[in-house]
């Protein structure tokens, strides 16, 4: 069994306010949920307009397809319109 985990720092840049901020998060956060059958959640920068730190994980039988799953995750966003990924960390344990 193997367990991937992502660590994205985000930048919103559409995002004018705390609800702008949420409402583009929870749209993201949904569709990555339903498109990837991952788990995903905002961990951190919550109080920050224009950034964010999602968390994400999902468990795989084997690396390359985990490998496989979490690069498809960064391809979406990155061309999500309005999100921008300023930093990554992959952990396969």
């Amino acid at each position: 069994m193997v367990v991937g985990v992502l660590t994205l720092e985000l930048f919103l840049g559409e995002a004018n306010s705390l609800k702008g901020k949420r409402k583009i998060l929870k749209s993201l956060l949904e569709r990555l949920k339903h498109k990837f059958n991952i788990s995903v959640a905002e961990v951190g920068r919550q109080d920050s307009w224009k950034h964010s730190t999602i968390g994400i994980s999902a468990v795989s039988g084997e690396t390359s397809h985990m490998d496989s799953i979490l690069s498809s995750v960064v391809n979406y966003i990155e061309n999500h319109g309005g999100v921008e990924i300023i930093e990554i960390q992959k952990e396969l344990l």
